[in-house]
């Protein structure tokens, strides 16, 4: 049975990712940084007949990380599918706008980039020696539309994206893919959905438009199987 791993599993798109891979005969490793909610994503996983395991790992620490990865193909096989898409690590932090960004800024925002090349630098010798496998990844649409109210978050997103973007062509011929989802909205059951809404007073009404994370995850499997495109952008913006 193939695996598929989520780093970054949470209520929203990581959540409806594990599900949609093992509707598709995957078993699941789920990866987060805490295993308060760890109970509750495999009874969910399990109600839907899908077998699942998880795991503990904050991607900002390297060796718990890739430890964590060593475990989880000791325990379930090679991993053939990778999503790497962890939310944001301090909701309460947000960046300055891009006329006020500093260099130090920026260092502290690229902590959510190289755990992405960590993963891939230990999971793609096998996907390549096996030749299949996949790694996708979430991004924010900051990555290809300017927002300068995001400062240095904009950046990096931007470096996301073109690490995905040319690991997908440098992968040509490999029977490996990588692709990368980029986002622009509110991604419903999400933390930063949560938190958004539970705080009118400082973010006003909702919009009216949500993001359905199952529709989010349709789309990342049509990417992975069809391999076509490196790059879907999704956006209410």
């Amino acid at each position: 049975m193939p695996t598929a791993a989520v780093v970054g599993a949470g209520p929203g798109l990581g959540m409806s990712i594990a599900h949609r891979a093992g509707r598709e005969g995957h078993t699941v490793a789920l990866v987060s940084r805490s295993a308060v909610r760890h109970a509750g994503y495999v009874s969910s996983l399990a109600d839907k007949g899908i077998k699942a395991e998880a795991f503990v790992a904050d991607v900002r620490d390297r060796g718990q990380l890739l430890s964590t990865l060593d475990a989880i193909e000791e325990g379930l096989g090679g991993i053939d599918l990778l999503y790497y898409g962890p939310g944001a690590i301090d909701l309460e932090q947000r960046p300055g706008p891009i006329t006020e960004t500093t260099a130090d800024e920026v260092r502290a925002m690229m902590s959510g980039v190289y755990p992405a090349i960590d993963v891939v630098e230990r999971v793609l010798p096998g996907m390549r020696e096996r030749g299949a496998g996949g790694l996708l990844f979430a991004g924010g649409l900051s990555a290809v539309t300017p927002m300068p109210f995001l400062g240095a978050l904009a950046v990096t997103s931007a470096a996301l994206r073109n690490y995905v973007v040319t690991l997908n062509a440098g992968l040509t011929g490999t029977g490996v893919y990588a692709g990368t989802l980029t986002i622009g909205g509110l991604v419903e059951r999400g933390d930063i959905h949560q938190y958004v809404a539970s705080r009118p007073e400082q973010f006003g009404d909702l919009p009216p438009r949500t993001l359905n994370p199952d529709d989010i995850a349709d789309t990342a499997w049509r990417m992975y199987t069809e391999r076509d495109r490196a790059e879907e952008v999704i956006s209410l913006l």
